[in-house]
């Protein structure tokens, strides 16, 4: 007999449903803080991946450049069919051997000198002994590449953690400037209802209330844009992280305007020092200079020692024949020079010493790019901390000048113009306010990045 649940075990189950669907959309929307933002990114990012696939390809190259230096084995075996077995032909002499055989004639005639199936396997070891520096140059420079490699990753590093700066604090601003615009929206709807209940006693004419209306909705206008701008702000946030482009985002509001005490000297040496691509181009100019003495390597003779041990036979067990020993070996000291080739190594050494030079030139320039690239930086977040300051005076004033208006509004003895005009002035107040402090935490996420320095948050 089937019994119906009770009341109880249904409201049981339908809470821990509420609760288990609440629980999971507060996991969705937990509040990111920057330092796990950048840890998020730093993980997925495929530009990352792509300059750390880089260094393993160059230290792999670096370890073969290395085996350079180590003995070169090889082996062959081989099989040969002749047409028919090698002969010799004589006319008849003599050979004196050792007593007690004394002297062996022979007589003229054709004689059998090999077999016609012969089988050969060698080894041989070849090692370097000297190729005029060429393999230590070329070791040197895929040495400086493996280098090259790890300053590049860092700079992609640095990148990524500036961008995710830049995109949370840009939420943030965004947020603000949201909450701007619906407190906008708020006095103009209160405006609104103000000049309604004027006008319905008669107190206004027709105009000011049309006026109201039209101030209310493009207050409603600057809401919209202003939640658009959160939306973008939201999606190239989720962008850098690799998540879902629609993908519900919250963060911690940590805009601040702490002041950044650094003097612009200080600043520029600690990039000169810092910097990643100054040490990467460094090191192009030692990596260009390691393939001049590469190229050069080619004026002088290469020696290597040899090593050779071969088995013969006539059958594939190598076991020699009557013709032949069974196995021999030798070693040998081998000398190769390429004395002339119509200039070709001149010309790759010219060639070299221009690389090296445009390494040269390469460096300098980007020293002065970074050198203005942190000027400009330290300028931007100076600039940024005056408007903060400017921003806030002034909405102290606004704030007094929207209160004054509208109260004279309310008294009827200020106009409906006097209130919007001191609402706008109020909104763009506050608009400068958290526009430049959204723009001081972004232009101390770029005078850090600058700077060279890694941080998973605002510098202290």
């Amino acid at each position: 007999m089937r019994t119906k649940p009770s009341f109880l075990c249904v409201a049981v189950v339908i809470l821990i449903a509420a609760t288990g669907v609440s629980v999971y959309a507060a996991e969705r929307i937990k509040a990111l803080s920057l330092s796990e933002s950048i840890d998020l990114a730093l993980k997925k990012s495929v530009l990352i991946h792509a300059t750390r696939e880089g260094v393993r390809g160059a230290e792999a190259q670096r370890k073969e450049a290395f085996t350079g230096f180590l003995p070169r084995f090889s082996t062959s075996y081989s099989f040969t069919r002749l047409n028919e077995d090698p002969t010799v032909t004589s006319s008849g002499y003599a050979i004196i051997l050792p007593e007690p055989v004394g002297t062996v004639k022979i007589p003229p005639g054709t004689y059998q000198a090999g077999t016609k199936e012969n089988y050969n396997w060698d080894v041989e070891v070849t090692q370097p002994l000297f190729a005029g520096g060429g393999i230590t140059a070329n070791y040197d420079a895929s040495r400086f590449a493996v280098e090259i490699a790890r300053c590049e990753e860092t700079t992609t590093v640095q990148d990524v953690i500036r961008d995710v700066k830049i995109a949370y604090f840009n939420i943030l601003k965004a947020d603000r400037m949201l909450t701007v615009a619906k407190q906008s929206y708020e006095r103009l709807s209160a405006h609104r209802d103000m000049a309604q209940a004027f006008y319905d006693v008669g107190a206004i004419a027709k105009n000011d209330l049309l006026s109201a209306e039209v101030e209310l909705a493009n207050g409603r206008q600057l809401v919209l844009r202003a939640e658009n701008g959160v939306e973008m702000a939201k999606a190239r946030f989720n962008t850098l992280l690799r998540r879902e482009i629609g993908a519900p985002v919250e963060v911690e509001d940590i805009l601040s305007d702490r002041p950044f005490e650094t003097p612009l000297d200080v600043c520029i040496a600690e990039a000169l020092k810092n910097r990643p691509e100054i040490r990467s181009y460094a090191l192009r100019v030692e990596r260009a200079k390691s393939l001049v003495k590469l190229a050069k390597s080619e004026y002088y003779p290469s020696v290597s020692l040899v090593g050779n041990y071969a088995r013969f036979g006539d059958t594939p067990g190598l076991a020699g024949s009557y013709y032949e020993d069974q196995e021999s070996w030798y070693v040998m000291a081998a000398a190769k020079w390429n004395f002339w080739e119509w200039g070709k190594t001149k010309n790759r050494v010219e060639a070299g010493l221009s690389r090296e030079s445009q390494a040269a030139d390469a460096l300098a320039d980007i020293r002065d790019r970074i050198i203005l690239e942190v000027k400009d930086a330290y300028l931007l977040l100076q600039e940024a901390a005056k408007q903060i300051r400017v921003a806030k005076k002034a909405i102290e004033q606004a704030e007094e000048n929207f209160r004054i208006n509208t109260e004279r509004y309310r008294e009827q003895v200020g106009t409906a113009t006097d209130v919007i005009d001191a609402q706008s002035l109020l909104t763009k107040a506050r608009s400068d306010h958290d526009n430049s402090l959204g723009d001081y935490s972004i232009s101390r996420a770029r005078l850090e990045r600058a700077m060279g320095v890694v941080s998973s948050g605002i510098a202290e």
